[in-house]
């Protein structure tokens, strides 16, 4: 049931997809016809992506449904000597679980109620709901009720689970089901079915990719060829880096309010003039290396053929994709390293995650740096959940990898969106305190020398970058997952095909799951999102195994074992939707035990090498 679990819903997306094809077969003529197949084309991908954002809701439902049901069994089953056992294992449980607003534990003499029923929007319903299920739960039978609104917005729903092994007895909760909604509305933005970022915030402007010519964002869709950057800013990189009284006379020229530094690359901002005035000031009176728009980054053992099976509780119903990617044969093989550290450059990690206990290394927030990296959105626990849950402790869900560490740098704040400086910044911290491995799960459509001499930093000191290609069914590279130096990932499904959100093209190394993925959410609770962002971490963890497994391994070698040991989809051998191909973390892991010297990749790396050379001055 595993790889199937969201199948009912997919369904009737098919529907909707089937039910206008005819049109496809009308003759049509000119301008009108090409117009007509855009707007077909461009609705087509519309209805694909509403489709996957009520998979993942209906799939986080699903979640928080399996989870509160596994934790109130666990309650039952620990059983209580006294009413003062049941008081205090109730109160922990809604200690640890905030979203669960009431529980009514029914345990003859020692039963006892916690917390509030909420008052519903419209009438009494959650009390009328919670005296049914009392009634079910006496009577041996499960109660879910459906969802409800309480008169301050907030969604709710009634459980009620019968003890199995003792009659009249049972638990029955109020859950607040807000993640639903936390996950629609991060979703709307990640999967671009609305203008994200808005116009005004950040006081940036949409400009067409690598430009600073105006575009308009009205719709989800224009962000497949727009970029976004800060109207006031301007990223300059000096041959000579400006003395003291040059600078102070850079500052006084453009009204400069702030400037920010990494080595000879400066960060301008000015009180009155616009990023091409900046620009043409800059390259006439100074003459830089570059100087260029600070654009926007945006949430992006022994061998054998046995398998492993978590005994995680929402694993084998849920988690379809690992073993579409062959984890648990992998796991026999390698299951991490602690030394080998995994950066997760995002929106921070929910540091006291019961499901990523011991998981996590003190990060930094680039963001506002008096504060921890803590998420405030949900994407990079999410992220984090993916790469490194714990495996086979009760808990939720399984990661990839067991044991290696992961490091939390927040580069992107509440809205979900960075600049180029935190980004670079971020990679610049996270290779200087010891990351073998970088997670980038962001990006944008505009390249930026500013981030790419970050990214050569971090590839000369021998780390893998991993990144997401984007949410836009677009063929338009995606930076940073088409930098060079850069290992770009797109998304699959559950039966191995191209994600219908996924972007695509040449610069495509491989893919991996990428729809509807259960993982760690904030609030200690789990939530299933879809997009390129969730099947980059993946083969963040893939490339922390690898180098657990084999440490003399570099960088460039790591990445060349990912594509070889990948599993062909689509048209023979590498191609435009899935590179070269899925994933296989046992596949990659038996080649990278065996692999004695850098010499067997040596022919791979010169053609790669090349090829990229090749492309980047065609």
């Amino acid at each position: 049931m595993r790889k199937y679990w969201i199948g009912a819903f997919t369904a009737i997306a098919l529907v909707a997809l089937l039910l206008p094809s005819s049109q496809l077969f009308a003759p049509r003529s000119g301008e009108e016809s090409a117009r007509k197949s855009e707007s077909f084309a461009v609705k087509r991908e519309q209805t694909l992506k509403l489709n996957t954002l009520q998979n993942d809701m209906n799939a986080t439902a699903l979640l928080c449904t399996t989870e509160c049901s596994r934790d109130f069994h666990k309650l039952m089953s620990a059983g209580s000597s006294s009413r003062k056992d049941s008081e205090q294992s109730v109160e922990h449980m809604m200690h640890e679980h905030h979203h669960m607003r009431f529980i009514s534990w029914i345990n003859g003499k020692h039963s006892v109620e916690r917390g509030e029923i909420p008052t519903s929007a419209n009438s009494d319903i959650a009390h009328q709901y919670v005296k049914t299920a009392k009634l079910q739960v006496i009577k041996g039978a499960k109660f879910e009720s459906p969802s409800f609104d309480d008169k301050d917005g907030n969604r709710y729903m009634v459980l009620g689970i019968p003890d199995a092994k003792h009659a009249g007895i049972g638990v029955v909760g109020v859950i607040n089901q807000n993640v639903i909604k936390s996950v629609e509305a991060h979703q709307k933005r990640n999967l671009r079915l609305i203008p994200y970022p808005a116009e005004g915030n950040y006081k940036i402007e949409s400009v067409k990719p690598n430009s600073t010519i105006d575009t308009t964002v009205r719709t989800g869709e224009d962000n497949g060829n727009a970029s976004h950057y800060h109207i006031r800013d301007a990223v300059v990189h000096f041959a000579r880096r400006p003395n003291d009284r040059e600078l102070q006379q850079i500052k006084r020229d453009i009204d400069a309010v702030s400037v920010q530094q990494i080595g000879d690359t400066y960060v301008f901002r000015s009180k009155k003039l616009e990023t091409d005035k900046m620009l043409q000031y800059f390259r006439q009176k100074w003459n830089p290396e570059y100087a260029e728009p600070h654009y926007l980054y945006l949430t992006n053992e022994t061998e054998t053929n046995e398998e492993i099976v978590p005994n995680d509780a929402l694993y084998s119903e849920y988690q379809w994709n690992l073993p579409s990617i062959e984890a648990e044969k992998g796991w026999k093989v390698s299951k991490g390293d602690e030394q080998v550290i995994v950066a997760v450059l995002d929106t921070g990690v929910q540091s006291n995650h019961p499901d990523l206990k011991g998981k996590l290394l003190d990060g930094i927030n680039l963001v506002d740096e008096d504060n921890d990296p803590d998420d405030d959105v949900g994407h990079g626990t999410h992220v984090a959940g993916i790469i490194g849950a714990a495996v086979n402790n009760g808990e939720g869900v399984a990661g990839v990898s067991w044991y290696n560490k992961i490091m939390p740098v927040k580069v992107l704040d509440s809205s979900g969106a960075g600049s180029t400086y935190t980004v670079a910044q971020g990679i610049i911290w996270a290779v200087d305190h010891g990351a073998k491995v970088i997670n980038m799960s962001l990006g944008n459509y505009a390249e930026a020398d500013f981030l790419h001499d970050a990214i050569k930093y971090a590839y000369e000191h021998d780390v893998v970058m991993i990144a997401a290609s984007g949410n836009d069914n677009t063929d338009r590279p995606g930076y940073p997952a088409a930098y060079p130096e850069v290992f770009a990932v797109a998304a699959t499904d559950s039966n191995k095909e191209k994600a219908s959100f996924s972007n695509y093209g040449d610069y495509i190394d491989v893919a991996a799951p990428g729809d509807s993925i259960a993982s760690t959410y904030p609030g200690s609770q789990y939530a299933a999102l879809s997009g390129t962002s969730m099947a980059s971490p993946h083969v963040a963890a893939l490339a922390g195994l690898i180098r657990s497994v084999n440490p003399d391994l570099t960088n460039e070698e790591v990445m060349e074992l990912m594509r070889s040991s990948a599993i062909d989809l689509g048209e023979d051998g590498k191609d435009n939707y899935f590179g070269h191909g899925e994933i296989d973390v046992n596949k990659a892991l038996q080649a990278a035990s065996g692999y004695g010297n850098a010499l067997q990749t040596f022919p791979d790396q010169v053609r790669r090498r090349l090829d990229n050379i090749v492309h980047r001055y065609q």
